[in-house]
């Protein structure tokens, strides 16, 4: 965020997790790309240094920080550093306002404490093999017995899928209703029939832990069900604003990033017997690209401030998730061609930039979906 926007206790808060990315994240994280995961110890970590589920209500041993840039702070400072293996963003951003929104006192007992501590990893199921940005679609289902459901079916592309030690389900407790027979069932590690399948192999993000999930006949007490039943559409139609802001917030952190790399190679390298940076072109090519990143960053820090109040709608979050997915892609590939052929050797961070951002595109509903929304709130 612009720093006019943030106060004393959000800049403390930025420069100590920023101290964290440099000791417990950077050193290690060529590592764990190669591993394909980072170690539960980082989440334990982060939580013990209140870097995790910062709004989660004191009572249960979060901050009770009501105010979405301390989360924005978190998500910039992790693409500054070219880290995308941590899933904080899912856990914290995602998963932890379900529970403290909709759940029962009981449940936040329950599950809140070790989200904001990192002993609990959290992760959200949604898209399914035949079923991806359609969560009406949804075709795992949970048939209510007396005190449980069973849970049958599959889900893929699950960000913290091999870590996590609950996860939210989405899925159809009655068939025949379409988007209002979509529960969100909440099934832990170590139930039997919930297995783990591959850890997925990416273009990119290759120390995010993405992975398949399948439920055979998985016995789940119906006190885990979240909310009311057949209320999970709704409720997910309620959340997902917040994620793709998320995203927003790092893909234009991811453009600005990649600006500041690229503005540093161009001053530094030469041809013809100057930087680079002096041919008409790539001033050219970077002063576009700075507006544009400026246009992106005044929009999003509005975003921001509108949702701390309530009022981000629906349809700017989504035109969020768009531009700004769309943005980071031609930035960042505007930047690589002005590194020339370093651009394409891995050693160089905008390489890694360059693999990592294609996903914001796809994940938290495609772009195309995000134009379907802005249309249909035109009326059309």
């Amino acid at each position: 965020m612009k720093p006019h926007l943030l106060t004393d206790e959000h800049l403390m808060f930025r420069d100590a997790f920023r101290r964290f990315v440099e000791t417990e994240i950077a050193p290690h994280h060529a590592q764990w790309e190669k591993e394909g995961i980072v170690p539960r110890e980082l989440w334990r970590k982060a939580g013990a240094a209140g870097f995790l589920c910062m709004d989660v209500a004191e009572a249960f041993g979060g901050m009770g920080e009501k105010d979405f840039r301390y989360n924005t702070l978190i998500s910039e400072e992790l693409v500054r550093a070219g880290a995308s293996g941590p899933g904080f963003a899912v856990h914290t951003d995602m998963v932890a306002p379900y529970i403290s929104q909709y759940g029962t006192e009981a449940q936040k007992q329950r599950w809140l404490p070790g989200l904001v501590s990192g002993e609990i990893i959290a992760a959200i199921a949604m898209s399914e093999p035949n079923t991806g940005s359609d969560v009406a679609g949804v075709q795992t289902t949970a048939v209510r017995h007396p005190n449980h459901y069973l849970v049958n079916g599959q889900k893929t592309f699950i960000s913290n899928g091999i870590l996590n030690d609950l996860v939210i389900v989405a899925a159809k407790t009655n068939p025949d209703a379409g988007a209002h027979g979509v529960s969100l069932i909440i099934v832990e590690r170590g139930m039997d029939g919930y297995e783990r399948g591959r850890n997925l192999e990416k273009i990119g993000m290759h120390a995010q832990d993405t992975a398949e999930l399948y439920f055979r006949d998985v016995r789940v007490p119906v006190e885990n069900l979240l909310g009311a039943e057949n209320m999970g559409f709704i409720y997910l139609m309620q959340r997902l604003p917040q994620e793709r802001l998320t995203i927003a917030v790092s893909a234009i952190a991811a453009a600005e990033a990649a600006l500041e790399l690229t503005i540093r190679y161009c001053q530094e390298r030469t041809a013809f017997g100057r930087p680079i940076g002096k041919f008409q072109n790539s001033r050219f090519t970077l002063a576009e690209m700075k507006t544009e990143i400026e246009i992106g960053r005044t929009f999003i820090d509005h975003c921001i401030l509108l949702h701390n109040k309530g009022e981000l709608s629906v349809e700017q979050a989504a035109m969020a998730k768009w531009w700004t997915t769309d943005l980071q892609g031609r930035v960042i590939d505007q930047c690589l061609q002005l590194h020339g052929g370093y651009g394409y050797m891995l050693e160089y961070p905008i390489a890694k930039a360059y693999i990592d951002s294609r996903a914001q595109r796809i994940y938290g509903g495609t772009n195309e979906i995000m134009k379907e929304i802005i249309g249909r709130s035109m009326g059309f």
